[in-house]
């Protein structure tokens, strides 16, 4: 009787505590509410932060408005970092000069040929053989670069990649791989690593250059965030005219016509060209900074397991007199991220802090490229092997107006549930079940996903290193996407709330868990 009586003491404790610990969860996710949400959004979104675009003084604003509210919520800053922010450089580059001459002849800049300034750095380049290298692909199943030596040669390749019956060669599907996105900096970064010294590239679809395109090769319209692999090799465009006249060796207007309908090219059949090249190069280069902005809530016993809650706060900036607001994208992200960070700061202030460490962070860069994720995931201040997830949310605040069924004032796209973790569905599906009874669609989780989806926002960059990842998203893909027209009074605050809430139940959950997110299944296959 004494052992029956003390076991169900002991379970009556327990339920208690889980009890409370539901109710602490549901009392403090009650601080994430529509008006709330508002009050941020309509700063974030103003006219005042002028779309917000990275490296402008509207992206500095906005990142000083965010910051201001880390300090008010007591919210820690990074040891690593002198403040809120964690800095990274963008470049301004300007041409200074470019000469191009290949045998007797001296191209004309402009008409002959171009160069783009980023990804040329000041220096001259000498060679005496060119090769034809095709698309500048080298795969198992389809290697431009078979039986070629391009070791101290200029590569002439073409921008693309070949397809077979309607498909890409080498997906097997619709989707292009990584020779057409990143495309051209891949290819230089594999001529360079087998030996090729500089590159001509032709360009299938475009036969003339522009006023237009000359200016804006010559130099950046706006500062754009230096890789090292974007400076690999020098290399300039040329005209298909150019093209034609110095390779005619190789049949070149028939090789344009291919490369333009996707038709695999033999480079096989093609033998080197000896010819003197010399191609002389200058530029400019400015720095600016531009800046993620990161506070944290210590956690208790794991306090050295992070779970992170991202959103970029930039969008495009103003462009013709017109301010791109960014309302949804990603201002909702960048507000639920501040309504997440009161509520847990408010949870840890009563004495409910979680017991891994949150860190809260909202990026710049994405619309340029995920920048401000890419910089901190190969510069983190917190250890990734002990990221336990990263929870990113890039549009939550409006309808998707594709979706046409009956659950569109209750659902979100999730992404990422059946990918690096098996853990994530449970436990996120479990929270959902219990308290914001959400549809959580996974279209865009699907493979043959033709947005590619999964690639598109800053939880790429955690995931690209193993760390789990759930993506929160509404789907909005057309509409006011991109447009003057994504602002404040088109968001729908009752589903808005809900979604964060969610959002939020799941980053508690995953918190205050005993073991961090198993990281049990493999990476998915691909690249952006």
């Amino acid at each position: 009787m004494k052992k029956i009586f003390l076991s169900a003491i002991v379970l009556l404790l327990i339920a208690g505590h889980s009890i409370a610990q539901i109710d602490d969860a549901a009392k403090y996710a009650a601080n994430i509410t529509g008006d709330n949400l508002k009050k941020h959004l309509t700063i974030i979104a103003s006219d005042e932060m002028e779309g917000r675009e990275t490296g402008t003084e509207g992206q500095r604003k906005a990142a000083a408005y965010i910051q201001e509210q880390f300090k008010l919520l007591g919210l820690q800053q990074a040891p690593a970092l002198k403040g809120y922010q964690q800095y990274y450089p963008l470049v301004n580059d300007s041409m200074i000069s470019s000469s191009l001459k290949i045998g007797t002849k001296t191209f004309s800049y402009g008409t002959d040929y171009y160069s783009p300034v980023l990804f040329n750095a000041t220096k001259k380049t000498v060679a005496n053989k060119i090769v034809f290298a095709g698309y500048g692909i080298d795969e198992k199943n389809y290697n431009d670069y078979a039986g070629k030596d391009v070791k101290g040669k200029i590569v002439v390749l073409f921008l693309g990649e070949p397809k077979a019956n309607g498909k890409y060669i080498l997906s097997g599907n619709s989707n292009s791989s990584k020779y057409s996105y990143p495309g051209i900096s891949h290819k230089l970064a594999i001529a360079k690593k087998k030996g090729a010294i500089g590159a001509i590239v032709i360009y299938p679809w475009i036969d003339t250059f522009n006023t237009a395109l000359i200016e804006k090769t010559a130099k950046n319209a706006t500062p754009a965030f230096p890789r090292e692999s974007d400076v690999s090799i020098n290399y300039n465009v040329l005209s298909h005219e150019a093209a034609k006249k110095l390779f005619s060796k190789w049949k070149m207007d028939s090789l344009i016509e291919k490369a333009k309908s996707y038709e695999p090219l033999n480079s096989k059949k093609t033998t080197d060209i000896t010819a003197a090249y010399t191609f002389n190069y200058k530029k400019k280069r400015t720095e600016v900074m531009a800046s993620n902005v990161l506070g944290f809530i210590e956690g208790s016993d794991k306090k050295d397991e992070y779970v992170f809650l991202t959103a970029h706060y930039d969008h495009l900036g103003k462009h013709d007199g017109k301010i791109y607001y960014g309302a949804d994208d990603d201002g909702s992200g960048t507000c639920a991220v501040l309504q997440m960070a009161t509520a847990f700061a408010k949870a840890k202030a009563e004495g409910h802090g979680p017991r891994r460490t949150i860190v809260f962070m909202t990026v710049s860069g994405e619309e340029k490229g995920l920048w401000g994720s890419e910089y901190y995931s190969d510069h983190p201040v917190f250890p990734l092997d002990k990221t336990s997830v990263d929870l990113n949310t890039d549009m939550v605040g409006r309808i998707d107006t594709e979706r046409q069924l009956d659950d569109t004032m209750s659902y979100v796209y999730v992404i990422g549930h059946d990918k690096i973790s098996s853990d994530l569905p449970i436990i996120n599906e479990g929270v959902n079940n219990k308290y914001t009874n959400l549809t959580l669609d996974y279209k865009f989780d699907d493979p043959n996903d033709q947005e590619r989806i999964y690639y598109r926002s800053d939880h790429y960059n955690f995931a690209r290193k193993g760390v789990p990842i759930l993506f929160f998203y509404d789907g909005m893909l057309l509409a006011d996407y991109h447009q003057p027209t994504d602002t404040v009074e088109k968001i729908t605050w009752p589903l808005y709330e809900k979604r964060v809430r969610m959002i939020f139940h799941t980053a508690w959950e995953i918190a205050n868990r005993d073991e961090m997110l198993r990281r049990d299944k493999p990476l998915p296959p691909g690249e952006r």
